[in-house]
């Protein structure tokens, strides 16, 4: 499938700015999964797959690895090239890598294998994989244990309209093959701190299938949620809010030819 879903190009393509605001940063843990885990250091050669705005590439990069981006939108993909000049940020898609076989220590992909988990993407990272590469995921997913939060998604989750997404596991499907051996899942508590605009309504603007939506579409849903701020207590009386997230890790390595 080498295409990419509407939502993604279309909501991606008009928010990326929304996307860097509203969108919290990794945990520190991220740093030892990325070394210790998917074996990342210096000699060795990560790509970043589905690398949007380019936010998780400075992680990759304190590794000491070489860090290569491929990013199918354009208006992303400028991004990454005008905040990541050492980066080298490639046009292309999960199942139509633009590099060699074998030609890379490991792929990581952060927000992003949701979109792309089919057998074809997966099989295409395995031949740009050298043996023994490793193909980390990773994913801040909204703690929706905290009642604000799931009311917040109570409001967008009806405007999704069947755009995959981490929480419905769906994307585990593709990486079950004998290609694949499962190295673990880990978890890590994070927060995005910031005002409530920032980070609760550009956060939720910044979600592929609402920034997709028409203007007057995604007005309407910015003062639903400042209302829902309005009548959140602990969210309408202060300046700073602290974002609850867990952050997902799961890594796995490439098995036989």
């Amino acid at each position: 499938m080498s295409s990419i879903h509407k939502a993604a190009s279309t909501g991606y393509a008009t928010a990326a700015q929304t996307y860097v605001t509203g969108r919290p940063d990794y945990p520190p843990q991220c740093d030892t999964w990325l070394r210790e885990t998917v074996g990342l250091g210096h000699g060795k050669t990560v790509l970043d797959l589905g690398a949007g705005t380019g936010k998780f590439l400075p992680y990759l990069r304190r590794t000491g690895a070489r860090v290569l981006a491929v990013e199918p939108v354009d208006q992303m993909r400028t991004r990454i090239a005008q905040e990541n000049p050492d980066v080298q940020a490639l046009a292309g898609t999960a199942s139509a890598i633009p590099l060699p076989d074998a030609a890379l220590d490991a792929v990581v992909c952060a927000q992003s294998f949701h979109w792309f988990a089919t057998t074809e993407a997966v099989a295409e990272i395995r031949r740009v994989l050298a043996p023994s590469g490793v193909l980390g995921l990773i994913w801040n997913v909204r703690d929706e244990t905290v009642p604000w939060v799931a009311a917040l998604s109570a409001l967008t989750d009806p405007l999704e309209g069947g755009a995959p997404r981490y929480r419905t596991g769906q994307w585990r499907r593709a990486l079950v093959t004998d290609g694949l051996s499962f190295l673990g899942e880990q978890h890590a508590r994070n927060t995005h701190v910031g005002t409530p605009e920032q980070v609760i309504v550009d956060r939720t603007l910044s979600v592929s299938f609402i920034a997709a939506l028409p203007s007057d579409g995604k007005a309407d849903v910015a003062r639903r949620v400042r209302a829902l701020i309005a009548a959140t207590p602990e969210l309408a009386r202060t300046q700073e809010v602290a974002f609850p997230y867990d952050t997902a890790m799961f890594a796995y390595r490439k098995v036989g030819g």
